[in-house]
């Protein structure tokens, strides 16, 4: 018999977490290897943040946390979601996590009974839908399209809706697709929910400053969606600060109150360091960052010309993230060097074997038809991969 519980048993690896994981191995033996599958920035973490860092432990910042954040950095995060955002949120509305992933298991954790469905916009992040799975909700999987750039309308959210709906998850900008909801798009979906005053939205802020369209907008700013919006964010990606674990929620007093109570069960407080330099991020005039995200803009325009020139792969212009999400369905059916290609798995395993190229299949992200690219790497190594992808796939 198997020992381990149903829980676990029933839940799916990361897709993204097992590709690079396959990368490093095959890597290891010896392979010349592009990994494209993982999201994380190739900049070392800003020089500022560290020395914040090195203070704090010179400070002796050794001890533990409140579950809840240091007050300090909670005060920080509500000075820069007025300055980003034009929320108005009070340190007792926010909660620091190891993680965003961590925020956004809290949220399951208090949010969700047995049989509560939260509506997915696909695609989305590969661990929404386990980790919705994992807290007893039923994740609702709504299409969308390369054609309307991978984001949700309206109509399509209120069809979506039952009467067990409890909540909506996305992202802007979206990881995979890097897409952006403007203003207008998000005032639509909000028109939609007036309407159902019981369904809250999940916002993930992951990647606003990585964001190539000028503008940027929290649902939670349009009137009437503050007290129905969980704000997710953090500073692994815009901050190049993935390893030291820090995400946060800016979400109705309850809810703060309710995933706090959770943290302290499971982690307590997140690490003393990590926060004391994430005062010192979060403080900081987003402009800092502009020689990250004028280079993620450069590798952008570069991959998509690139891609536009393999015959059979299908591509928009993301307008955020570090990711380009081209549709494959074209080679489905069809059989390259010896090996049939049913699906975009099939098609993201023949790109390893044939081009050395690592790469997501868009099954991980509830959509079948594509594979998602990182392009957080080297210009030398973009242009080599798409050269192999291309001789690959001729």
């Amino acid at each position: 018999m198997n020992p381990l519980s149903d829980r676990i048993n029933n839940l799916s690896t990361s897709q993204t977490l097992a590709m690079a994981a396959l990368a490093r191995e095959l890597k290891a033996q010896g392979k010349d290897i592009i990994s494209l599958s993982l999201g994380e920035p190739d900049f070392n973490t800003p020089d500022f943040i560290k020395e914040a860092a090195k203070k704090a432990i010179d400070e002796n910042y050794s001890t533990y946390t409140p579950v809840d954040g240091y007050v300090e950095l909670k005060e920080a995060i509500c000075k820069k979601f007025k300055r980003d955002n034009d929320l108005d949120y009070k340190p007792s509305n926010i909660v620091v996590s190891t993680g965003a992933k961590q925020s956004l298991y809290n949220i399951a954790q208090v949010m969700l009974n047995e049989g509560d469905e939260v509506i997915l916009p696909a695609p989305y992040w590969v661990s929404y839908y386990e980790i919705i799975k994992l807290s007893g909700g039923v994740p609702v999987e709504v299409p969308t399209s390369i054609d309307t750039d991978f984001k949700i309308t309206a109509e399509q959210l209120e069809k979506a809706i039952t009467p067990k709906t409890k909540m909506i998850w996305y992202s802007s900008p979206c990881n995979p697709s890097g897409s952006v909801y403007s203003r207008e798009e998000l005032t639509a979906l909000a028109k939609v929910l007036e309407k159902h005053p019981n369904i809250y939205v999940v916002s993930d802020e992951i990647y606003e400053h990585i964001n190539f369209t000028g503008t940027f907008c929290s649902i939670a700013s349009i009137p009437g969606m503050l007290e129905k919006t969980i704000t997710v964010n953090g500073v692994a990606k815009a901050f190049a600060m993935t390893g030291w674990r820090i995400g946060y929620i800016g979400a109705p007093e309850f809810i703060a109150k309710a995933c706090t109570k959770i943290q302290g069960q499971v982690t307590s407080g997140a690490n003393s360091i990590a926060q004391r330099a994430t005062i010192a991020a979060v403080e900081a005039d987003p402009k800092v960052l502009n020689y990250m995200v004028e280079a993620f803009h450069k590798r952008r325009d570069l991959v998509v010309g690139l891609i536009k020139e393999i015959p059979g792969l299908k591509i928009n212009v993301p307008e955020g993230a570090f990711y380009v999400f081209p549709d494959v369905s074209s080679f489905f059916g069809k059989t390259l060097n010896g090996t049939k290609i049913e699906n975009a798995t099939d098609f993201s395993m023949y790109l390893l074997a044939e081009a050395n190229v690592a790469t997501v299949t868009g099954e991980a992200f509830g959509n079948p038809d594509c594979i998602r690219f990182s392009y957080a790497t080297s210009e030398e190594l973009l242009v080599e991969a798409m050269r192999r992808i291309k001789q690959a796939l001729a």
